[in-house]
């Protein structure tokens, strides 16, 4: 059998979310079907740690898929002509788009709908690329895997379709991901917090991580406790807008929080693993894998009560109204002033973050496949 993949996203040093779940999830099926053949598209130079196993050809095709209009041509022009050169059984994209023009069986991932409720936290080109071309591509595509029962809920709701072609997947997260020992978490302190307790928050700084409540409640939990507790920000400022840099401003504790860029492996292990507990209390999530990496750095979590947050935490997490500072306030006072409740906590973390791996995700994506390639047999 023949397997088309897009992995346009696989970018050396450069893996943001769908790139890892397509790095995690396509080197375990491909290592683990040596019987059928996969074929890599890639949009640029592709590095060779992303050629898993022997069973492997990669394609080089088009030009740099990163603007709308390059996205355009990429799926509708490039991937057609790609698809026709390989006459696939298959075709796997895992970022939520496809081609409308290509006539192979396709089974797209379609991680979340933010762009849907939450429109304005997007660049105008892009928001428009994507409530228009994404329901297209939910109809067309044979199948669609998504990473948690909300996700599912929300593509069948707001596209209108079957939900028997949706399948659940699930996300998992690195295993680099552990408890860390006393003396590093002393030496993680000193180094990001003056030596001092830190909260610690982990994403891209867009709007939908909800920095400006995490920010006001920071400064709640700051007059309330009079603690010396610091506030950890790890990620790039990609989307630092008016609002955010504002509130930050307003903070009258604003000294006491910390931004450390974008940390690689392993520093980012430690400093997660390190903290008081992790604060993601994001308005929109499709899964939220932060939640899954604390558990397994055995931190406590602070998170939303909405979307797919409360499914992924389940009883494993305090949680916090994220349109009101005072209840993710409330949530960090608790966390802050209740050893037992934290140990709690991550018990309880320990005991959920069993229910998730990137194998369990290779496994369901697979499992998506065969039913693709059970429906075009009995066509």
């Amino acid at each position: 059998m023949k397997v088309a993949v897009n992995t346009r996203l696989l970018l050396k040093n450069k893996l943001e979310g769908i790139g890892w779940f397509t790095y995690e999830t396509m080197k375990r099926i491909t290592r683990a079907h040596p019987e059928h053949e996969f074929f890599f598209i890639f949009d640029r130079k592709y590095d060779d740690s992303f050629i898993f196993s022997t069973n492997i050809t990669p394609f080089v095709a088009g030009i740099p898929a990163r603007h709308p209009f390059l996205h355009y041509l990429w799926y509708e022009q490039t991937i057609p002509a790609v698809l026709k050169r390989i006459k696939p059984d298959a075709f796997i994209s895992p970022d939520g788009y496809c081609s409308l023009r290509a006539k192979y069986k396709t089974l797209i991932v379609i991680h979340d709908l933010n762009f849907e409720h939450y429109p304005e936290n997007m660049p105008w080109l892009s928001r428009k690329y994507y409530r228009y071309f994404t329901p297209k591509y939910a109809r067309k595509a044979d199948r669609i895997a998504t990473v948690s029962q909300f996700s599912k809920q929300d593509i069948v709701g707001q596209y209108g379709v079957d939900p028997q072609k949706v399948d659940v997947v699930y996300n998992g997260a690195s295993d680099l991901f552990t408890q860390v020992s006393l003396t590093k978490k002393d030496e993680i302190k000193t180094r990001f917090a003056h030596g001092y307790d830190y909260f610690v928050f982990i994403g891209a700084l867009n709007p939908r991580k909800n920095l400006v409540n995490l920010f006001r409640a920071f400064d709640i939990f700051k007059k309330k406790t009079g603690s010396s507790v610091r506030l950890v920000i790890i990620g790039e400022k990609m989307w630092w807008n008016r609002d955010i840099k504002s509130a930050f401003n307003s903070m009258q504790h604003r000294d006491d929080v910390v931004f450390t860029g974008r940390l690689g492996m392993p520093l980012l292990t430690e400093v997660v693993g390190s903290a008081l507990a992790l604060t993601y209390v994001s308005v929109f999530e499709g899964f939220g894998i932060p939640i899954l990496e604390a558990f397994k750095s055995g931190i406590p979590v602070i998170t939303s009560n909405i979307t797919s947050m409360p499914e992924v935490a389940d009883n494993a997490a305090l949680f916090a109204d994220p349109f009101k500072p005072k209840s993710i306030a409330e949530a960090m006072i608790q966390i802050y002033s209740d050893r037992g409740l934290r140990e709690d906590l991550v018990s309880k973390g320990k005991l959920r973050q069993r229910d998730f791996s990137w194998d369990k995700t290779a496994d369901r994506l697979w499992e998506s496949v065969t039913k693709l390639l059970d429906k075009k047999k009995n066509i």
